[in-house]
């Protein structure tokens, strides 16, 4: 429909179906904000995308990343630090992720979480629907009047304790095809983000709380750059306090591990700390390093926080965020809980709480799971390390980390067949549910998300592409290999999760998009791109 004929500003057009229950979020004066954003943001925004471009050029040419010698004033003034945040983010010691449902919302609140993350990127499948229920619920959820989950059992409303809200906007590469600003797509991240806080920013400050934010997939300290302009003006614009909102930036590409200080400085007014993002980062080296012959990199995944470049990263976030007085938040941890084997549970969780306290003592002053049933652990991990609230005055001045450091991939051995198999059922598997409306994905006990399958297909294109690219077993991984592998894959898949699962997931389609994604000669950047095409 169009946006004159609904009352909404001219030059705004909505092409998606509008239900009864979404007109209190998709309101004439919610939209003409979202328009006032992206009118003075997009044009920059795509500037940005392009500069992403210009430099993988460089990197394609030889160049490695490296710390900006522009910015050598800003790392080396030990002057300047972030504003502080308030009193209900000065403990972020276990923060819980999930999607904007109702589900999610109702136990990731009720939980004894330090925080909730409500996630519209890497665990949200973006339909239509789903990412206009996720702000109704994420509304009714700021006022404490969000109805309890009648098909989970009767899930009650939400207790009277107070569980801080971050909101996780989709990254810069992403457009909301459904909304349309001057007859152009409106960028995801302007929207998810504007939506939210037009409707809930004065709401959570009047309850003593804020608008809180995970910004996700950046790559310069200038994305950060205008993230920041971009709260400066919506808050403006609201006549709200300027530092009201709060914004941790995820460092979960190759790119920004390179320009901690930069971000940080960027977003002095409205941090709230660094995060690692293990996964991502790992598909950012591969995306980002492909073109260089002596770069191989395969499933790097179940060691990621002791793999020697993620642990370079690790360190240098918290020595940069501490020096800053920012908060450091450490990976995700993915496991759920093993129902029916006590043994292979308890193994299980051991290893999560071995990453626990690992980040705990190497001074993060808090990490995330993605389940309830991890909370306990992750609690104990770090109050057995930090009886604090954090440990921001913790200084790292024993880290000394270099581009070296941040570039140590490692020997890289040769993929095991049955690794490789792992690889291309996860991601088809994963695929496969994500198209069919769901982005959260129990496999094989992980909690898995987009992540999960952009790591797997970047090692599968880089392996065909690699001299490298060898099977412990002998063989040259080949484009005809992967082929028959995804076929046989995709087969076991539908005798593994029934006839039910295989309706309600859409798989065909997922193989046909991973392997295009895996063989095609260019790198796509990233799979929600033509995978995105295919969902509503």
């Amino acid at each position: 429909m169009s946006g004159h004929g609904s009352g909404f500003a001219p030059g705004i057009e909505i092409t998606a179906p509008m239900a009864a229950e979404f007109a209190t979020m998709l309101t004439p004066q919610a939209l003409a904000f979202v328009a006032f954003l992206q009118r003075g943001f997009g044009s920059r925004r795509h500037a940005l995308l392009d500069t992403r471009t210009s430099r993988q050029t460089a990197w394609d040419a030889g160049h490695l990343p490296d710390f900006l010698p522009e910015t050598a004033h800003i790392r080396a003034d030990d002057s300047w630090r972030v504003d502080p945040c308030p009193p209900d983010l000065q403990d972020r010691r276990v923060e819980i992720v999930g999607p904007a449902d109702r589900r999610s919302v109702l136990a990731s609140l009720n939980s004894s979480a330090s925080a909730f993350v409500a996630d519209f990127e890497d665990f949200c499948a973006p339909a239509w629907t789903t990412l206009i229920a996720g702000q109704v619920d994420l509304h009714a959820a700021v006022r404490r009047a969000i109805a309890p989950d009648q098909e989970a059992g009767g899930l009650s409303g939400l207790n009277h304790k107070h569980v801080p809200l971050l909101v996780r906007p989709r990254g810069w590469h992403l457009d909301e095809k459904h909304v349309l600003i001057d007859g152009l797509a409106c960028s995801a991240s302007i929207f998810d983000f504007g939506l939210y806080f037009f409707h809930n920013a004065r709401e959570l400050i009047a309850r003593g709380s804020g608008p809180y934010f995970y910004l996700p997939k950046l790559e310069s300290h200038l994305e950060a750059r205008l993230w920041n302009d971009i709260f400066c003006l919506a808050q403006d614009e609201l006549g709200i306090a300027r530092g009201s909102i709060k914004a941790a930036c995820l460092i979960e590409t190759l790119p920004a591990a390179f320009e901690m200080d930069e971000i940080l400085y960027e977003m002095k007014e409205h941090c709230a700390g660094l995060k690692v993002g293990g996964r991502d980062y790992i598909f950012s080296a591969i995306k980002r390093l492909h073109v260089a012959q002596d770069f191989y990199l395969f499933d790097c995944t179940r060691q990621k926080a002791r793999t020697a470049f993620l642990w370079a990263c690790g360190l240098l976030l918290v020595k940069t965020c501490h020096k800053r007085r920012a908060f450091a938040i450490g990976d995700m941890a993915c496991q759920i809980p093993i129902v029916g084997d006590p043994a292979a549970n308890e193994a299980a969780l051991a290893h999560v709480r071995g990453d626990m306290e690992r980040e705990a003592s190497n001074g993060f002053d808090g990490t995330w799971v993605a389940h309830p049933g991890l909370v306990a652990i992750a609690r104990t991990a770090f109050d057995l390390h930090m009886p604090a609230p954090n440990q921001t005055q913790r200084q790292r001045d024993d880290v000394s980390v270099n581009q070296h450091d941040l570039l140590d991939f490692g020997p890289q051995g040769p993929i095991s067949e049955s690794g490789l198999r792992a690889s291309i059922r996860l991601g088809i598997h994963y695929l496969g549910v994500w198209l069919g409306g769901c982005g959260c994905v129990p496999i094989n006990n992980r909690m898995e998300s987009i992540a999960s399958a952009e790591v797997a297909r970047a090692q599968v294109w880089q392996s065909v592409r690699s001299p490298k690219g060898e099977l412990a077993e002998g063989p040259k991984i080949t484009a005809e290999m992967v082929s028959a592998i995804i076929a046989q894959e995709l087969a076991g898949i539908r005798d593994s999760i029934g006839q039910a699962g295989w309706n309600a997931g859409k798989f065909e389609n997922a193989a046909r998009l991973f392997e295009r994604a895996c063989l095609d000669r260019d790198f796509v950047e990233f799979l929600t791109l033509p995978a995105g095409e295919n969902i509503d």
